[in-house]
């Protein structure tokens, strides 16, 4: 049924309030079950599709009519008084748990007065009105308004509700002064105040619990543009603003369409969170989505993904509208200037452009991107004027599908793509105006696409951009100290255009079903195709594509030190060339996924693999796979740096008699060397504890150096995990004469960032005193979080028998002290750890292990199964 046809629940009728007489318990009561049965009415309503809108401004007409009763109970027919209602209130719109902002302006607020306003106010709350209140004289109020932008701007849509009408003028004449706000310093101030908000929210309305009132592209910066309108353009409505060429007809339907699912969507979480709750929070989603009526197509196309789809594409259409027609408003408050030709097609007026010809996109589609790559040549420009953006707008849409089959359009595109770095500007531009999509039909279908979990914290067209704009990062001399692997790559790509493509393409597919990898490669085969790329460079954009997760996933899961693992990879990369871009790509896409995935371990662990695949792929290169040539060559090395400390060739030759060969074949030589260096100077004191905060593999480094025992590895778990460290690969050897030598590689937990020295030496001394002692350490018990909660699985685990171990593959949910409740159960299960690796996901953690029995077996089926059932019952789902 349409939501128009369904009924609205009538507003209340309430009997004449007798003035002054107060409202008695009775009437309190009454009034009480009367909101109740209103609201409860409203939610009936709401449930069968009734209009959100219409079914919030009903309840702002019911609860006007309710505090209009009070007030004339409590202060009857007063002059020189009136109550108002501002905010959303005053716009006429109350939806189920929002405050009710009411602002008293009073001429003389005597005792008598004062006291009725209080038992007005205290009325509201007895019948379940939350109020928010302010009582004012006329001149406070000027005061104050003119000191603080939001407190005038409440006044603009300040609504009498009860009280003298005459109060109605005074009010507008404090809004209407000249001297009170006038429009540039009104539209500087509200400027501010959403780039404030925007800041707070990361500057993207694309964040996995979104603020739907005050995130970027909510509902607050819809009423930003009506406040504007109406102090910058006396504009009071988006249809006004149409008229005043601040919109065009269909910038106005985009805006309005996007407004009713931000309101259908605000209502819906109200009722569900029973309270004024503004953020989307997972616990919510997804009993909105199935309340909306969204249901999962399939597992990569859940209904809660395509709810909250259905938000992010309305609130970024009211964010990239909201920053244009700002823009628009300033240019309105800019003195005129000398235009000035840039190129044939197009002129600049100060520091913005335009096109020459009216009409030019309409005869030229190519112009579209043209327009583009011009503002790249001109300094100083700061956007294009009102006038070309909207006929960007609408060439955009008169062309239509015609845009991507366009020859000169496409030639265009290939042209901006080929300046490299400062196309990346150009393309986020063009997304903002929609030509991207336009061009690109593929990209428009990921716009606002989420995928539910903890791991991609943007959306897929937002996370494809800020890809972008990494890859762009690269090609800037200023980030040379933070990348400098990266930056020496980027000079070296002959063809920037093949990793820009990749970056557009390499999560293309997604949602769809299907491994979108090789979906995304089909994709961009045809693309590259209709660009007229040469062959070559098309078989380098799909190959990164399809492969765009190698060199992550081979670093983060699987043994780098390897030299089999750094051949196979360097078999499937195949060349130099694409190594480079696989390594700007693979970066790029790690920190546009989140800002927290990021850290010096994934830094030095990718350019550990980088430098030994480079080195893999030279032809007059024979890297030895041969272990003894590989121990030696590392015992070369280490004993360079111990020597020219000072120490002697025979008491470096002790310590090593002690240390397995896979310490040489695992480890670098500064590693060998550091552990060297302490175990010396500790002078045979036993358990040894050494941290260096900041090791040669981009992380604080622990060293064990302790008789060996059962549960050793368990009780450092344990206290590291007391300690707040996260374990991202831990190395468990044990020498010849019965010591283990356990390498740990940590970050802080909080920060994912390696220790401070304080912090290190805190590690060495609380392990040192417990490891001193016979008593197992047990980890702390700490609740999950509540984001963690909402992403549980069933762990997998597989084993699989492998050079006298056994490997073990876990697969599950993360949760605080995870590794330590593993650790726990591999103890009891009799079960000794050799090596770890541990990667983590968002809320997925994939880790890895090599195990064997306390006789340093492979594990038999029957413990594999024991250890299977034990696993899954300590930190399987409803587990804490």
């Amino acid at each position: 049924m349409n939501a128009s046809a369904i009924a609205l629940p009538p507003i209340p009728r309430l009997p004449v309030a007798v003035p002054r007489s107060g409202v008695s318990g009775d009437a309190r009561r009454a009034l009480r079950q009367l909101l109740g049965d209103l609201d409860r009415d409203i939610a009936v309503a709401f449930r069968d599709g009734a209009d959100a809108t219409a079914l919030a401004r009903r309840r702002g007409e019911s609860v006007t009519r309710i505090v209009a009763h009070v007030w004339t109970a409590c202060l009857g027919e007063v002059s020189h008084a009136a109550l108002f209602a501002i905010g959303g209130f005053g716009r006429g719109l109350l939806f189920p748990y929002s405050d009710i902002d009411l602002l008293a302006l009073v001429e003389q607020a005597d005792t008598a007065r004062l006291r009725a306003l209080e038992q007005c106010f205290a009325t509201l709350w007895d019948i379940g009105l939350k109020v928010g209140h302010a009582v004012r004289d006329p001149a406070q109020c000027r005061t104050l308004a003119a000191a603080d932008a939001s407190v005038f701007t409440s006044l603009l849509d300040a609504r009498r509700l009860a009280g003298d009408p005459a109060m109605d003028t005074q009010l507008r004449q404090i809004v209407d002064a000249p001297d009170m706000w006038p429009p540039r310093d009104y539209l500087r101030a509200r400027l501010a105040d959403r780039d404030a908000r925007h800041a707070r929210f990361d500057d993207t309305a694309n964040n996995l619990e979104p603020n739907i009132k005050d995130g970027p592209g909510g509902l607050r910066t819809l009423d930003s543009l009506r406040w504007l309108g109406q102090r910058v353009a006396h504009a009071n409505d988006f249809a006004d603003m149409v008229i005043e060429g601040l919109l065009d007809p269909a910038e106005c339907d985009s805006l309005l369409g996007a407004q009713a699912t931000l309101r259908r969507y605000r209502f819906a979480l109200h009722l569900e969170a029973r309270r004024a709750e503004e953020r989307l929070l997972f616990d919510y989603q997804r009993a909105i989505a199935a309340r909306l009526g969204f249901e999962d197509e399939h597992e990569k196309n859940l209904g809660v993904e395509q709810f909250m789809q259905g938000y992010y594409r309305a609130a970024s259409q009211v964010e990239r509208l909201g920053i244009q027609i700002a823009d628009r408003f300033e240019e309105m408050l800019e003195a005129p200037s000398t235009p000035q030709p840039v190129g044939a097609d197009f002129i600049r007026y100060g520091a913005r452009m335009a096109a020459r010809d009216p009409d030019l996109f309409m005869h030229r589609p190519a112009a579209l991107v043209d327009i583009f790559i011009a503002r790249l040549d001109e300094k100083g420009l700061i956007g294009f004027s009102a006038d070309t953006m909207r006929r960007i707008h609408q060439a955009t849409a008169a062309h239509g599908a015609a845009l991507a089959d366009d020859a000169q359009v496409l030639a265009s595109f290939l042209q901006l793509l080929r300046r490299g770095a400062p196309a990346v500007d150009a393309l986020w531009r063009m997304n903002r105006h929609g030509l991207l999509a336009a061009i690109l039909p593929a990209f428009g279908q990921v716009f606002g696409r989420m995928q539910y979990d903890l791991f991609h914290v943007y959306t897929v067209d937002e996370h494809t951009l800020r890809v972008l704009r990494n890859v762009a990062r690269f090609a800037d001399p200023a980030t040379q100290a933070e990348f400098p692997l990266a930056c020496e790559v980027w000079p070296t790509l002959p063809k920037p255009e093949v990793l820009l493509l990749a970056a557009l393409f390499h999560d293309i597919a997604k949602g769809r079903g299907g491994d979108h990898s090789v979906l995304g490669e089909e994709d961009a085969r045809a693309f590259c195709a209709k660009l007229g790329l040469a062959q070559d460079d098309t078989e380098r954009v799909a190959w990164l594509v399809r492969w765009h997760l190698l060199m992550s996933t081979t670093a983060q899961r699987q043994d780098i030190t390897d030299p089999d693992v750094v051949h196979r990879f360097a078999e499937a990369v195949a060349g130099r060339e694409r190594l480079g871009q696989l390594y700007l790509l693979t970066i790029a896409d790690i920190i546009g996924t989140s800002p927290r995935l990021w850290n010096a371990w994934k830094d030095r662990l990718l350019a550990d693999l980088y430098t030994a695949t480079r080195y893999a792929l030279r032809r007059d290169a024979k890297p030895s796979r041969d272990a003894s040539v590989r121990i030696e060559h590392c015992r070369e090395q280490a004993l360079a740096l111990l020597t020219a400390q000072g120490y002697a060739p025979a008491a470096v030759a002790q310590v090593w008699a002690g240390f397995p060969d896979l310490s040489f074949l695992r480890h670098h030589p500064q590693q060998i060397a550091w552990q060297t260096d302490a175990i010396l100077k500790a002078d045979g004191k036993l358990p040894l504890i050494a941290v260096h905060p900041m090791s040669v593999r981009g992380s604080t480094e622990l060293l064990v150096y302790a008789p060996d025992r059962d549960g050793l590895f368990a009780n450092v778990t344990a206290m590291l995990d007391r300690l707040h460290f996260s374990v991202m690969e831990a190395r468990v050897l044990s020498s010849p004469d019965g010591k283990a030598l356990d390498t740990f590689l940590l970050l802080e937990a909080e920060n994912q960032k390696p220790a401070s020295q304080e912090r290190a030496e805190e590690l060495r001394q609380r392990l040192q005193r417990a490891l001193a002692q016979s008593a197992p350490i047990m980890p702390p018990r700490r609740s999950m979080s509540r984001h963690l909660k909402h992403f549980q699985m069933v762990p997998r685990i597989d084993f699989k028998q492998a050079g006298g171990r056994t490997q073990m593959a876990l697969v599950c949910s993360d949760r605080p002290g995870l590794l330590a409740a593993v650790t726990q159960v591999l103890m009891a299960c009799g079960v000794r750890v050799h090596d770890a690796r541990i990667a983590t996901f968002g809320e997925r953690v994939e880790d890895f292990f090599q195990l064997t029995d306390r006789r340093n077996a492979p594990l038999e089926e029957t413990q594999q199964q024991r250890l299977w059932q034990a696993l899954v019952e300590r930190i399987g789902p409803a587990k804490e």
